[in-house]
């Protein structure tokens, strides 16, 4: 009996459940948890961060501003001149030639890429000359500078029945119309479509053959 009443073993303690082993992973799950939350929490913090500074990037630095064209002078050459009288007038049959230095500057941090800039003189809403430039591109925040060669018909101008009452004064006033049309591409993300036009009134001194007084106004379409 003694023999039977024997205490039999304990299990081995790895069979035994334990209050402490499951407390200590509930921890664990609380901490990885936690964790998660605060990267979580850090990565949203961080991306509104950086979404905030791209929109004041995109309202400031970014921005994209108007092109600005600008009539820098123009010059008269090859102007042939008749004495009729005490009044000098443009020989009929010739030509006229004005050079116009004309520049672009871009304001923005992108390259502005216009197509052909075209040039008209008109005479009293006659047009006598036209001029077409090429097509090229503004690097960012720099100005390029262009020279155009109008030719302008000198029969157009004679033949017009103001004429004689325009000069007597030894000026002509003639009117310049330049339009440069293109695209500003940001990042390849942000496009716009710009179309700067400038009239000029330029009033020529008809004895020296320079520019008496010159006023642009310019116009920008989106």
């Amino acid at each position: 009996m003694v023999e039977r009443e024997q205490v039999r073993p304990l299990a081995p303690a790895s069979e035994r459940p334990s209050s402490y082993d499951d407390e200590t992973t509930l921890n664990k799950r609380r901490f990885h948890k936690r964790r998660c939350i605060k990267g979580c929490i850090f990565v949203s913090i961080l991306l509104l961060i950086l979404a905030i500074i791209i929109i004041i990037l995109i309202f400031t630095v970014f921005k994209i501003k108007d092109p600005i064209i600008r009539m820098n002078g123009v010059t008269v050459d090859k102007l042939d001149l008749v004495n009729t009288g005490t009044i000098p007038m443009p020989k009929p049959g010739s030509n006229m030639t004005i050079k116009a230095d004309v520049s672009v500057k871009n304001p923005n941090y992108a390259s502005f890429r216009y197509s052909n800039t075209t040039t008209t003189i008109s005479y009293r809403d006659t047009v006598v000359g036209e001029a077409r430039g090429p097509p090229g591109k503004s690097k960012a925040r720099r100005t390029m500078r262009m020279n155009i060669t109008i030719d302008i018909v000198t029969d157009k101008i004679v033949s017009h029945p103001s004429l004689l009452a325009d000069i007597s004064t030894g000026l002509l006033t003639i009117n310049s119309f330049t339009s440069v049309g293109g695209k500003v591409n940001l990042l390849k993300m942000i496009k716009k479509h710009v179309v700067v036009k400038m009239n000029c009134s330029i009033t020529v001194n008809i004895t020296s053959q320079r520019i008496q007084d010159q006023k642009c106004k310019k116009k920008v379409k989106l």
